[in-house]
């Protein structure tokens, strides 16, 4: 019989815990190989329980040495996963719990509660980590105040909160704000501190410091500039003031996350907290500045008010990345914001709503929760609450959030709590928005139009695909902005939106002198596939023509995408009005450069094998490769003149700067580079390589000569300059891995995993080479299957050690049933092998068990 694996959690299964906690006492005494963990913990009954119930304390590879009750000492044996305490050993007005245990941090190579990297300890308490450094009930739901003593011989030891003292060899910290055990954190390590302070809006000063390693200091401008900006604008915006003395940030090597918002000690992967012009290049800086403000943001959406349970995870994520990107686009562009942020969703949200990952945007179910940190939650969450701000208006939003923020604070909250919110703010019925966050799946709308004597009536019709576990689906309330456009170009209709909530509905639109063009879905209103007939010609007149950046965007994107699908399936030559349409984008210097780039930029493999599947055909990687790069190139030599020109005035004269306008001109210069380097053989790029100042500029050009099947002396010299920085290192090895002729890259990335470089227990390196290689559609379905072995043997490997990080990789296989028979054969072949060796962690096993389904 077949191993059932490991035991789901239900949220219907949820009880609130019987025993809540007041304080937390808890003093660390480091050591690498036997840190002593001190806890002193009162307790006291939770109301909405009654009974008498045991005491249960999560804990995982703790050693016990002893504990005790109101100073009494307890004869307990712990279980693999906890401590249980007899109902008949707890004073029912309360109690204090002490104990200590000691845990082993240089040990600890999975990432997660208290561990080394490269000699400095850190934490990892999200979502289940608190676990493993003390005996205590490890849920969101179970918020304390937390007084932390430290006690080692590093010089800078960190907590939460602020500080309370310190002399030779400790420090204590004290917060004042009650938390949850995910938000715990500890760094203690030798680090240097770049400085700086803020003035809250009601007169306080808080004083910021960004702590790295000796060296790292003259990296971190920039982040503190973005955590400022980001602090001003969560009170100019939000009404939201910062609550502590202090906020530190520290940057660490080995972090599988990208960051983690624990009160007042955010803890960062370097890679987002690193950057200078020589090193990082323009979309570094960019991500540092929205993560940066992503962590600083939770303070009050995820700390001060909490998620009740895991199911929730998307009440602080969702809402938090919405947060993030109504920032970026303040700080940039919103056009431009806004096409890169679907960008996103459609390539990792679609493509899991596609597949066998497929989940509600609230869970139903998990067996390990690190594996529900997705794009579901995250991306799909964040636009889940744009569709509710578009619907109820900018105004009721406002109010909505004063009302969550006035109601909830201090507590661990839930969808209901959240979507009752805006019931009462606006006298609006939410329960079928609601469905949003309980059906799985992208929403599919099919629209039709007739046009009948000055009167233009759009039908729409809405269904969402079967996902797993979800056969039927109910309809959903999407908004839909659109405008009209008359033949000549002008705005017949402003954008208005039209708000969907059945299977079917029509719209008429009257009293119209000609015939106009509908721009549907403007500016991404709903996170849906939209589904209509248009010839050509409307598309090249909406790249043209259209009002609504985003919609423009869209219309050249949706033209290619259909360009590349027919070449790949039929070999078909591209229309002269798909090259005519972005001459047009590139002659027009009102446009933002940014913009323009993004136009330029064709649809990647994967979103073609992505459309083939969803129009019923199998796609072929080998295919779909060889079009996109025909297409390529015909695009330049038809826009040479147009290309040449744009890079040449594209130059930017000055010092770098990371800011929205340089960073444009650079995309669009570099946008023209990768194209003319098909012409002239790679020169431009060589030169624009040896000539860079700034690794935006270089790494493109490396890139644009990689993409031709030059570059081995600009690879080479690239590894010479730059082989001592750990950050840039990680995008050498990406830039091979992706960018390998389909034929080579299973030996390529073979040869990089030989690298001595390649330090694979390190997340950044391991995702460097993994995630770039699953990223190289073609090389990584090459019908060999080299590539699915050589990724099966490094997740075997690394599960071990890090079952988290091997479980989040795993997803390259995760779109394995939309490929012919014999790719099919060859993954599921290496998922079962995975799935059958002995000791595999349950991160990774139920990952494998829902791909396999």
């Amino acid at each position: 019989m077949k191993d059932a694996g490991p035991q789901a959690i239900h949220l219907s299964d949820y009880a609130p815990p019987p025993w809540l906690v007041e304080t937390v006492h808890l003093t660390f005494r480091l050591d690498p190989q036997s840190t002593r963990v001190l806890s002193r913990i009162r307790f006291r009954r939770n109301p909405a329980v009654p009974g008498d119930h045991d005491l249960w304390l999560d804990g995982e590879k703790l050693t016990l040495t002893r504990a005790a009750i109101d100073g009494q000492p307890l004869d307990l044996v712990p279980e693999s996963t906890g401590l249980r305490v007899p109902a008949a050993l707890l004073p029912a007005d309360g109690f204090e719990w002490t104990a200590e245990v000691s845990i082993a941090p240089a040990e600890n190579t999975t990432l997660m509660g208290l561990y080394m990297s490269k000699g400095m300890y850190c934490t990892q308490c999200e979502a289940e980590g608190f676990r493993k450094i003390t005996y205590y009930p490890d849920r969101p739901d179970v918020m304390a105040r937390f007084h932390v003593r430290i006690e080692g011989d590093l010089p800078v030891l960190l907590s939460n909160g602020n500080p309370a003292g310190s002399g030779d060899g400790w420090a204590e910290w004290e917060d004042p704000w009650p938390k949850p055990s995910y938000l715990f954190a500890l760094v203690a390590g030798d680090l240097v501190a770049h400085s700086g302070s803020f003035t809250t809006a009601s007169g306080r000063d808080v004083a910021l410091n960004i702590w790295v390693r000796p060296g790292d200091e003259t990296k971190c401008a920039y982040a503190l500039d973005s955590l400022i900006r980001s602090m001003r604008w969560d009170e100019e915006v939000y009404g939201r003031e910062y609550d502590l003395d202090v906020f530190n940030i520290v940057a660490v090597d080995d972090f599988n996350m990208g960051a983690m918002e624990n009160k007042g000690l955010n803890i960062f992967n370097s890679r987002y907290v690193l950057a200078s012009p020589e090193t990082a290049t323009d979309q570094d800086y960019e991500n540092i500045e929205r993560i940066i403000a992503h962590e600083y943001f939770h303070n009050w959406t995820g700390n001060r008010i909490t998620c009740r349970d895991w199911f929730q995870l998307c009440l602080k994520e969702g809402l938090t990345v919405y947060r993030d990107q109504q920032f970026s686009g303040d700080m940039r562009s919103h056009a431009v914001k806004r096409i890169e942020d679907v960008l996103t969703l459609r390539t990792r949200q679609f493509r899991e709503d596609g597949g066998p990952l497929a989940h509600n945007v609230r869970p139903e179910s998990y067996v390990e929760i690190n594996n529900f940190y997705t794009a579901t939650v995250y991306e799909k969450g964040a636009e889940v609450i744009g569709m509710l701000r578009r619907l109820v208006g900018a105004d009721a939003y406002d109010a909505a959030l004063r009302l969550y923020f006035e109601r909830h604070d201090g507590q661990a909250c839930t969808i209901e709590d959240w979507i009752a919110v805006f019931e009462d703010a606006t006298h609006r019925d939410l329960s079928q928005f609601k469905r949003w966050y309980t059906q799985a799946g992208t929403p599919r709308l099919r629209v039709s139009e007739d046009w009948d004597d000055g009167t233009l009536t759009l039908t729409f019709r809405q269904w969402v695909p079967p996902t797993p576990g979800q056969p039927l689906k109910e309809a959903m309330p999407i908004p839909v902005a659109l405008g009209l456009l008359a033949p000549d170009g002008t705005e017949v209709q402003p954008t208005v939106v039209l708000e969907l909530t059945d299977p079917e509905q029509s719209f008429r639109f009257e009293g119209l002198a000609e015939r106009p063009v509908p721009s549907i879905l403007r500016g991404f209103s709903a996170p849906v596939i939209l589904e209509r007939d248009q010839s050509v010609e409307e598309r090249a007149f909406l790249l043209a023509h259209d009002t609504d950046p985003f919609n423009r965007w869209e219309a050249g994107r949706s033209l290619a995408r259909d360009v590349l699908a027919d070449m790949a399936t039929n070999g078909s030559e591209p229309p002269q009005l798909f090259f005519d349409g972005l001459r047009s984008l590139l002659g027009d210097r009102t446009l933002d450069p940014a913009f323009v780039a993004l136009a330029l930029r064709l649809p990647s493999e994967e979103a073609i094998a992505e459309h083939l599947h969803g129009q019923g055909h199998t796609p072929d990687p080998a295919a779909i490769h060889t079009a996109r790069r025909r297409l390529s190139l015909l695009r330049a030599q038809d826009l040479a003149a147009d290309l040449g020109c744009r890079y040449h005035e594209m130059m930017v004269p000055g010092p770098y700067s990371p800011d929205a306008g340089p960073a444009g001109r650079r995309a669009l210069r570099n946008a023209a580079l990768a194209a003319l380097s098909q012409l002239d053989g790679g020169a431009r790029a060589a030169e624009q390589f040896y000539g860079a100042d700034n690794m935006t500029e270089q790494l493109a050009a490396l890139s644009a000569l990689l993409e031709i099947g030059a570059g081995e002396t600009e690879l080479a010299a690239f590894h010479d300059r730059w082989k001592g920085d750990r950050l840039v290192m990680d995008k050498w090895f990406s830039l091979q891995a992706m960018l390998a002729p389909p034929d080579r890259a299973a030996s390529v990335a073979r040869t990089l995993a030989g690298h001595p470089a390649f330090d694979w227990k390190n997340p950044n390196r391991f995702r460097a080479l993994i995630g770039g290689l699953a990223a190289n559609a073609a090389g990584f379905h090459d019908p060999s299957g080299d590539c699915y072995r050589f990724v099966a043997d490094w997740l075997l490997r690394l599960d071990p050690l890090n079952p988290q990080m091997a479980a989040r990789m795993s997803t390259a296989f995760e779109t394995w049933g939309r490929y012919d028979g014999g790719r099919q054969t060859l993954i599921r072949q290496e998922l079962s092998r995975i799935e059958a060796t002995e000791g595999l962690s349950r991160d990774l096993r139920e990952m494998v068990m829902r791909m396999l389904g």
